[in-house]
C-alpha cells in the first residue's frame, strides 16, 4: 500500500515529503494549473521533492498527441514517471501502446469493466475518483469493490482518488483500494484523532519520562558498575 500526496505544488510536496510515510505525488492538469510555475518546471521540482512516483496525466485527446505527450513527461520526469491515460477508447490504446516501457495508470474509471481493460492493455494501476463517482453513479466506494473483484489475483492495482474524508478514506481501502492519494490537507486529517490528541495529554499530564536534559545517578541508583576495559 502506499500513499500518495495529491498536488503539484512545491510548498506542499516539501511538507508530505518530511511527512516521512507519502510515497510519492499525483498531478492532473488542474492541480498544475495551480501552480506559478510552467508545467514543465513544476514538475521538474516536484521530482526533486520525492524519491517515488511522480505521476502525470496527459492532456492531448488523439493518439498521436499523447503519445507525443507522455514521451515529453517520461523524459522530463523519467524512471519516476508514472503516466495517467483517460479511460477513453484513444486512452486504452495509447497504454496498450506505452506500457511496456513507461508504468501506465487509468484514470477516470466510472465502470469495473474498464478496470479489466485497464489490466489486459497493460495499466499497472486503475485509478478511481471515489467521492465524485459517489455523487455521479451514487456509489464510489461500490465501484472501488466491483473493481476489486474483476482485478484480483491480477497485477493491475487500484488507486482512490477524490477522497474527502478520513472515512471514506478507510472505506475505500477496506473495498479493495491498494493505494490513495489526498492532498495536504486530507493527508493531516488522517493522520489526527481527537481521541489520540487527548490519550497523550492524559499521559503526559499524569506521566513521567526522561526528559531531554542529561541523567544524573542519584543515591537511590545502583553505582557499582563493573567497567570492562577490553572493550
Amino acid at each position: 500500500m502506499a500513499i500518495y500526496l495529491d498536488s503539484a505544488i512545491a510548498s506542499e510536496a516539501e511538507i508530505a515529503r518530511r511527512m516521512g510515510w507519502v510515497k510519492g505525488i499525483t498531478t492532473n492538469p488542474t492541480l498544475l494549473a495551480k501552480s506559478e510555475q510552467p508545467p514543465e518546471a513544476t514538475l521538474f521540482q516536484l521530482a526533486s521533492l520525492t524519491a517515488g512516483p511522480l505521476f502525470y496525466q496527459v492532456t492531448a485527446t488523439d493518439y498521436e498527441g499523447m503519445i507525443a505527450e507522455a514521451q515529453a513527461a517520461y523524459d522530463l520526469i523519467g524512471n519516476q514517471t508514472i503516466l495517467k491515460i483517460p479511460a477513453t477508447p484513444v486512452g486504452f490504446e495509447v497504454v496498450a501502446s506505452l506500457s511496456w516501457e513507461i508504468t501506465c495508470s487509468v484514470t477516470g474509471i466510472y465502470h469495473p469493466i474498464q478496470a479489466a481493460i485497464a489490466h489486459e492493455a497493460g495499466a499497472k494501476i486503475a485509478i478511481a475518483y471515489v467521492n465524485r463517482a459517489t455523487r455521479l453513479l451514487g456509489d464510489g466506494i461500490a465501484l472501488v469493490r466491483d473493481m476489486a473483484a474483476i482485478l484480483k489475483g491480477t497485477d493491475t492495482e487500484i488507486l482512490a482518488a477524490s477522497i474527502k474524508s478520513p472515512d471514506e478514506a478507510a472505506l475505500a481501502l477496506q473495498a479493495g483500494a491498494d493505494h490513495l492519494t489526498l492532498p495536504l490537507a486530507m493527508l493531516q486529517a488522517i493522520a489526527t484523532h481527537d481521541l489520540s490528541e487527548k490519550t497523550v495529554a492524559e499521559f503526559n499530564q499524569n506521566g513521567i519520562g526522561i526528559g531531554l536534559k542529561t541523567l544524573e545517578l542519584t543515591p537511590n541508583m545502583d553505582t557499582d558498575i563493573d567497567i570492562d576495559m577490553d572493550i
